[in-house]
């Protein structure tokens, strides 16, 4: 997913809005997490990038996405760009100390 989100809206409060773009980006969290996995991964990784713009994103964690969003909300943005790509991960045990 990549996308600029927009909280202009006709009818729609700014609050609703945010509520909306956050429902959606878990949506599609969700149904990627569904696909079949590639031989070899464990599970779903995904790249997450967030900004005011496509040019100025900056790298950051899923977990952080709705964080952001309510930031952009409350900063009074009018649009802000986020991409969440999936990509295959494995995962690596602890070293042993």
């Amino acid at each position: 997913m990549k996308k600029t989100f927009s909280f202009a809206h006709p009818k729609k409060k700014r609050a609703r809005v945010a509520d909306a773009i956050k429902y959606e980006v878990k949506k599609y969290v969700k149904r990627e997490n569904k696909k079949e996995l590639p031989e070899g991964a464990d599970y779903w990784d995904f790249d997450c990038m967030y900004g005011s713009e496509k040019s100025s994103a900056l790298i950051i964690h899923i977990s952080e996405i709705n964080k952001y969003i309510s930031k952009a909300d409350s900063e009074g943005l009018d649009s802000f760009y986020l991409e969440v790509v999936s990509k295959p991960g494995v995962r690596q045990s602890k070293p042993k100390s």
